[in-house]
Formats: C-alpha cells, structure tokens, sequence
C-alpha cells in the first residue's frame, strides 16, 4: 500500500517558475542570483499559504546549485540539488522561531553560521514565524544578522512583519508576498485535479478558492476535503455542502424579494437559511458582499471586480439591471451597519430581520433614499392585508341631517382632528374681542386622515356642516384651500417642534414668533430681531413652505421675513442704553429708579 501525502506537500512548487501567483518576487529573486548581487538578510512576510518558506527553499537549492540552467533554475541534478531534495544537505539549516524563541537558541544558531559549507558556496538559515523570538533572542541575534560571515545568508519568514523589531527590519530586504488571486488559485486547483484525474466543477473550483482567501496551502486542503467527500467527483452541491457556504440561490432569489417588496417571503427564506444551521453574521457579510457584487456588475468597465465563474457572472449582470443605483447603496449601508452591531446586539435574529424589512422598504413609493450616506430607518407597514384593515378603522364618517335649502361641501382633514380643534378653542380663549355668541359649534362630516371623532351641533337652527378644521376652507374656483392665522400658527409651531436637536435655537425663535397672515391671504409676515436670524430663516424657506402648503393645502403661500431694527439703529451695548430701551417700554421703571434711588454700577 503507497504512503498518502497530502496535495499541498506533493505539488509543493520545486522551481521558481512552478510558484504560484508571486511572479514578481520570484523574478526579482532570479536576477539576483543572476547577477551574483545576494544579499546577506531576507525577510518574506505575508499572510499564510502564499509561499514564503517555499521560495526561501528554493532560493536557497538555487544559490548553490553548481550547474544552474539558462533560466536561472536549479539543475536538481548535482551533488547539492540531490543533496536537498533528498533532505541530506548541510548546507541549509530550518529553525523554527515559535519553539526555539529563547537566547540559547539563538547562541547555538549562532555558532553553526561559523562553520562554512561542504558542499557549495553559502550556507543559508531559513528561520520561520521570526516574530516569535523574545527581545532578548531578537538582540543576541542582531549583531550576527548585521555583519554574518560571507557565506551565511538568513532568510526570515514572518506573517505578522509589525512584531519584529525595526533594527531587525533595518538590516533586511523586504519581500511583501501577496495573496494569491483566485484566477490562479482556480487554474493550479484544476491542474492538480488534471493529473489525478478528479472530474470538477469550475464553479466549484470557485468556491474553493474563495474559501481559500489567497492561501494556496488551504485551497488544496480544502481540495482533498472534498475529493473524499464526492468520492473523486467534485460538484458545486457537494462544495457547498461540505464547506457549509450559503448557496449563491439563496442570494438571488432573496434580492428578487427585496426588490418586490415581498417582506413575508424574505422573512421565511431567512428562517430556512437559519434552519441549515447557517449563522445570521455569516448570512448579513454574504448579502452585502452579494449587493456589492450587483453593483459592480451595473458598469461593464467594473465587471472583472466579480470574482465569481462564468454561469454566475451572467447571472450577476442579470439581476443588476433590475436594481437601481440608490437602491444598492442603501442597501449596503444598511447591511454594514448590521454587521458592526450583530456583536453587540441581544436579540440577534431580530436585528437581521429587522434590517431585511428596511432593505425591502427602500424600492416603495415615498421611500429615503439618500445614497448610502444614510438611510432613514423608518418601518412602514409590512403586510399589506393588516395595512388596509388599520386604514379602514382609521376613517370615521359622521352623517348629520342636511336641511333642504343648505349643500354642505365635503372636504378632508389631513392633521389630528383633536389637536387643531383643542389649539383653536386655546386661541379664541386668549382673543379679547370674543364674546359668547361669537362661539362657533363644530361639526366634523368626514374625516380621512388618522384618528377623527364625529362631533354634531346642538344648535338647531344652524344645519350647516362644517369640518374640525373649520379655519381651512376648499376654495372651489381657485382650486386652493383658504385658511386663517390661527390654522397657520399651529402648523408653525408644529414645524417647529419636530426640528432636530442640533437646530434648537431655530426652533426656539420659531416658538416666540408668530406669524401674521396679510390682506392676500396667501402670504405671511414674521418679524425677527436681527439679520443672523432673518438668514437662518431664509436657508429654512423652501423646506418650511412645502411643509406649510401641504398642511393647509394651498400651493401659492409665501413668506415675508422684516428685521426689526431700533429706532436709533444701534444696538443697545452698556446697562444705560439697554435701560432707556426699557424705559421707552415702560416709563414705570423710571418711576421704580427713582423712589428706591437706585444707579448703575
């Protein structure tokens, strides 16, 4: 029976030229050699799998083979080649820095870089995870590292290059190994699958190497994973099954929801992800990658971002066409706010649902779309069944006995019956000039809007029906609706109280004005103390009329903003100008200065 060995030790690279997705560095390692220009310290660092120690290894067979070809690769034929492969030579010395961390360890390395090589010109220490070594072992290491015999040469090899000590750094040639790319992490994986006669798929393939994340030694662990799992036929069900990673389909099809609006069966496909036994983390990171994915599909100079195979690619440029820009970046703002809070969150499911509602609500009419910079989190109702019956419960309608010679008019209410009718009874409280006959009993006919009550006169003489917002009147040759001062100074006041914290002191300025409507009975006045103000209301108007011409529906209200300039036209600065200013208001302070003898000081 033949001894197994694993694919990454068996199609471990032996030549430069067999290293995967590294041809820059291993070019650059080949003309030093070339040209005889080696230095005396390396450092390679990288993330895991990508093939430091194996270019340490092969730089060092290279560097001393005797007879090297025309490539500048080692023959694998002379007495030092054989030496290597065959795992005899002395000439090439491995340490492994995480168990042999200490001074003494260092001091004993030391000493073998004295001894020179039997065989070839150098001897090469190939010290692996260096970051590991304490700074005691860092500092009895240095000044060999710095001045070495000529025919030592150190190869330092590290995933964490920040944890070394700068004077190491300082003495060394820095090789920065990248990630391997999952084009060539897929075309070695199909190779390997070639020459053992694996049928694979290549969207399986891609899935392994997306798993991966670069590595080229997890890619062909995961490899022979999954040649055990499929029996030698590797498909896409059986990658997926076995790496437990979320089907593409689930991605698709829950997009094909969200984008319909089709909340309940968003909500069911991710009670069945969660019921595979998928986590809801790994679900959000997928659905923002999947998002992401669609964006760069909508541009076809940003189509080679997708790192995905070609079946799924047509697919990704399919669906993209039928997502809109702002809604793609609202949707993965969204996601990555979920992300950053699932850990802290208590009620994780609740947190990921709650975020697919919001996503599902940002394709529907009167939606806040503000292009990933921050969507409103506002939930709308979701079942559309429960949304019609509260509609049908809001609206309450009065009937009251119409007199034969009287046509009362139908009009809606758009604002809380209660609330404008208890403002408007404050008003006529505070009006001097409103005696008891000039009392009005309202009636409210229809209400359209949220929360109306029906109310009925008790005056039998007057069958007129009016609404409870009986100040704002549809005016039926204009089509615009008249309102007065009292209608318009509750919506000013409620404008200003739903202003947000860091415009207080706007709102309070709104507060202590208040509006005067003029003879047009269109345009308003208001009056503020000093020009700051009057700009800062200025920036407001735009904002503040469409507010104000939706509530008393009327499209033709302006606004007029008058300073209110002293009579000197200077501001009053010292106790006795802002005195006299007083005075002016009211002359019984003079009177109060006087009998108590008071001064200014």
């Amino acid at each position: 029976m033949n001894n197994y060995i694993v694919s990454a030790r068996k199609y471990r690279p032996s030549t430069f030229n067999s290293v995967v997705g590294q041809r820059a560095l291993t070019t650059t390692l080949k003309n030093a050699i070339a040209s005889n220009r080696l230095a005396h310290a390396y450092l390679f660092c990288g993330p895991r799998g990508v093939g430091k120690t194996t270019c340490a290894r092969i730089f060092a067979k290279t560097i001393n083979c005797l007879s090297p070809n025309s490539e500048g690769e080692a023959c694998n034929q002379c007495e030092s080649c054989m030496a290597f492969n065959e795992q005899r030579s002395y000439n090439i010395h491995e340490l492994d820095a995480a168990s042999n961390n200490g001074v003494d360890d260092m001091k004993s390395l030391v000493e073998q870089v004295r001894i020179p090589p039997q065989i070839g010109k150098y001897k090469v220490f190939i010290i692996d995870e260096v970051h590991m070594l304490s700074n005691s072992a860092f500092n009895a290491f240095l000044k060999t590292l710095e001045e070495p015999p000529h025919h030592a040469i150190f190869i330092l090899a590290t995933t964490e290059k920040h944890k070394i000590l700068p004077t190491i750094l300082s003495r060394c040639q820095i090789y920065d190994f990248n990630r391997i790319s999952v084009e060539d992490t897929i075309e070695h994986l199909a190779y390997v699958a070639k020459t053992e006669g694996v049928n694979v798929e290549s969207d399986a393939l891609n899935v392994i190497a997306l798993k991966a994340d670069g590595g080229m030694r997890d890619a062909l662990s995961i490899f022979d994973q999954i040649v055990s799992f499929t029996n030698g036929n590797i498909t896409y069900k059986g990658v997926i099954d076995n790496l437990n990673v979320l089907d593409y389909e689930y991605y698709f099809r829950l997009t094909d929801c969200l984008v319909a609006n089709r909340i309940s069966e968003s909500l069911l496909l991710f009670n069945d992800i969660l019921s595979n036994g998928f986590e809801g983390s790994h679900f959000i990171i997928g659905l923002a990658s999947h998002f992401r994915d669609l964006l760069v599909s909508k541009d076809v100079s940003t189509v080679g971002l997708l790192q995905v195979g070609a079946n799924i690619r047509e697919r990704y440029i399919e669906q993209a066409q039928k997502c809109v820009l702002p809604f793609l970046y609202s949707a993965i703002k969204l996601c990555n706010d979920c992300d950053i809070n699932y850990r802290a969150s208590k009620n994780k499911r609740l947190l990921v649902e709650l975020t697919l509602i919001q996503v599902a609500q940002l394709t529907q009419e009167n939606s806040d779309v503000s292009g990933g910079r921050g969507p409103t989190k506002i939930l709308k109702p979701i079942f559309k069944q429960l949304e019609n019956a509260q509609q049908s419960q809001a609206v309450s309608v009065a009937h009251t006995q119409q007199s034969k010679n009287d046509n009362a008019a139908d009009s809606h209410v758009s604002v809380s019956a209660d609330a404008l009718s208890a403002y408007n009874k404050k008003s006529n409280e505070n009006s001097s000039n409103v005696g008891n006959n000039a009392s009005t009993k309202v009636v409210a006919k229809k209400l359209s809007s949220i929360g109306g009550v029906s109310l009925k006169s008790n005056n039998k003489q007057q069958d007129t029906t009016t609404h409870l917002s009986s100040n704002i009147v549809k005016d039926e040759n204009q089509g615009e609706a008249v309102f007065d001062e009292n209608s318009l100074n509750f919506y000013w006041k409620s404008y200003a109280n739903q202003l947000p914290k860091e415009q207080d002191p706007l709102a309070k300025s709104m507060q202590n004005i208040r509006p005067v409507l003029l003879d047009d009975n269109t345009t308003f006045e208001i009056t503020v103390e000093n020009d700051m103000v009057a700009k800062d209301f200025k920036d407001l108007t735009s904002v503040l009329l469409n507010y104000l011409r939706t509530a008393l529906k009327n499209r033709n209200i302006t606004m007029s903003i008058v300073v209110n300039q002293n009579k000197d036209g200077v501001r009053p600065i010292s106790r006795i100008d802002k005195f006299k200013v007083l005075v002016d208001k009211n002359s019984v302070l003079l009177q109060l200065k006087e009998e108590f003898k008071l001064d200014f000081y």
